[in-house]
């Protein structure tokens, strides 16, 4: 089977992973190797990577992921370990494997189309259902923060994380409309942004599709677990290796790309208000100077694709760095609070 022809293990017509033979060729999987898939989803990109003769270390933080995933452990008899938990921990994860280093990390950033696709996990308006959004299905609910979080807060997350430019008023008319009844499904709340944001005919996006991001982004805390995820990846990369990540919207890619730009230079170690006493070495070397996209056919197939950028390094023999996430791109928000009666 070749790398197009590979099929996920939720089956054909479930998921189709996004630049799935450009992942495979900086990835460079083959016999021997061990690779941490640490977005595991449907199996699309660790099913092609056990096809090329790699182990895989699939981690997913959705429950679902690993119990549909156990038909594809089976299939491939010890090469592939599934484990529940965040991608941030992959270097802890994968010691707890018994792995210490390994050859590659590839990480597909978002939601993905089995939650989409799931009326009660509350990701999409496409399909009524309840205001929920967790992938690990533990912690605050995005109903839990459209109904109890101050006005201001909730303007900031939709502003930041959504870039909805009419945030404030989305957020006011929540909190006022919220008094009389909370915000317990997916219609409701599309509903009210709707109203609020109004729609034209030739706007290519529902008018809630920012401010279900930017609840989907918050519940989970994706951007930090992105930089946690980019600083572990570092960690447990033997030199040599390969880190391999697609994004799907600008928020990541900005941290993706900031990550990777700032681990290949070779830099001083001060800053403007301290003196430089070191040069650090580059931990990365850049396996392209921009993005990978996909083309036209694959485009065409799949539109989900037409965002993805996939951006990639290989891991040098320098020593790993602490990270910088307000450097990196990674916006400071408000911590989850209920508001104040």
């Amino acid at each position: 089977m070749t790398a197009g022809d590979a099929i996920p293990a939720g089956g054909p017509d479930r998921h189709v992973p996004v630049l799935l033979a450009e992942v495979l060729a900086h990835l460079a999987p083959a016999a021997g190797k061990v690779i941490i898939d640490g977005t595991f989803g449907l199996g699309g990109y660790s099913r092609a990577i056990l096809n090329a003769g790699a182990s895989v270390i699939g981690i997913d933080r959705d429950p679902n992921a690993i119990a549909d995933g156990q038909a594809l452990v089976s299939e491939y008899e010890g090469r592939l370990q599934l484990v529940h938990g965040r991608f941030g921990d992959l270097d802890e994860i994968a010691a707890g494997q018994g792995h210490e280093t390994v050859d590659g990390v590839v990480l597909d950033i978002g939601v993905s189309s089995m939650q989409l696709d799931e009326a009660e996990r509350g990701f999409s308006f496409r399909f009524d259902g309840p205001l929920d959004m967790r992938m690990s299905q533990e912690g605050p609910s995005a109903a839990d923060v459209v109904n109890t979080m101050e006005a201001r807060d909730l303007a900031r997350i939709i502003s930041v994380l959504g870039e909805e430019r009419r945030a404030g008023a989305v957020a006011r008319a929540i909190t006022q409309d919220r008094v009389a009844k909370p915000y317990l499904r997916t219609s409701e709340l599309a509903g009210l942004v709707e109203r609020v944001v109004g729609k034209k005919p030739t706007d290519p996006i529902h008018p809630a599709t920012r401010t279900f991001q930017a609840l989907r982004i918050y519940v989970n805390q994706e951007l930090d677990e992105l930089g946690r995820a980019l600083v572990a990846a570092e960690r447990v990369l033997k030199p040599g290796g390969h880190l391999v990540i697609v994004s799907f919207h600008s928020l990541e890619d900005r941290i993706v790309k900031r990550f990777l730009a700032e681990r290949s230079e070779i830099r001083a170690g001060g800053s403007r208000h301290m003196p430089e006493r070191t040069l650090a070495a580059p931990t990365f070397t850049l396996m392209s100077k921009g993005p990978v996209v996909a083309g036209y056919e694959e485009t065409s197939r799949n539109p989900r694709a037409r965002s993805a950028k996939l951006r990639a390094g290989i891991r040098t023999e320098a020593p790993s760095r602490p990270f910088d996430a307000a450097a990196a791109g990674v916006p400071a928000l408000p911590e989850f609070k209920v508001a104040r009666s």
